[in-house]
């Protein structure tokens, strides 16, 4: 059987969406600025992921071990907070509302490839994350996900179906356990 042929690959036309050059400018700045500055800087952070396209929230914390492939398809909202080594694989679109917490270690992954072709094409989904979310430590979010409001999705959970609104979910796959209450509610 022959599954894949690797010589028949190829990246489509403006998938990255700016030139070769230019991811490598964001790359070579990622690891000398980004990666490289005070845990403190984040501010900093915040301008250089900026000047490179994303849409960043005010007060956003997001700390220097923050892997992101393509800043300019990543939007980040307000007082969101984007933990240690999480990778934001940002082949496709990702939106992240106001007030998201996503732990250390997690993986938003927009892309992946068609392993029924023989040429093993490449291809982005947009990931959501919507408003006041938290995604535990080491999460992974698939390629197409929406995350609805207020959702929590616990520590190693593995994230191959959109979730609704206002609900706890833990597993691999993940799985909903119960409804998320607010303070305000009780």
């Amino acid at each position: 059987m022959y599954y894949q042929d690797l010589s028949l690959h190829k990246i489509p036309k403006g998938f990255r969406g700016k030139s070769k050059i230019f991811v490598q400018f964001w790359w070579i700045i990622q690891a000398l600025f980004f990666k490289l500055s005070p845990q403190i800087f984040y501010g900093w952070r915040r301008f250089l992921l900026r000047s490179f396209g994303a849409k960043i929230g005010k007060k956003a914390i997001i700390r220097p071990s923050v892997q992101i492939t393509y800043p300019w398809k990543v939007t980040i909202g307000d007082y969101c907070q984007i933990g240690d080594e999480v990778v934001l694989y940002s082949l496709g679109e990702i939106n992240i509302g106001n007030n998201v917490v996503i732990s250390q270690r997690s993986y938003l992954c927009t892309g992946s490839h068609n392993y029924l072709k023989i040429d093993f094409p490449i291809y982005a989904e947009k990931i959501t994350i919507n408003e006041q979310c938290w995604l535990g430590t080491d999460v992974y979010v698939a390629p197409g996900i929406t995350i609805g409001t207020g959702t929590v999705v616990g520590a190693r959970s593995s994230v191959f179906k959109d979730l609704p609104s206002h609900k706890i979910c833990v597993g691999s796959p993940v799985k909903i356990i119960k409804d998320r209450i607010s303070e305000i509610e009780k």
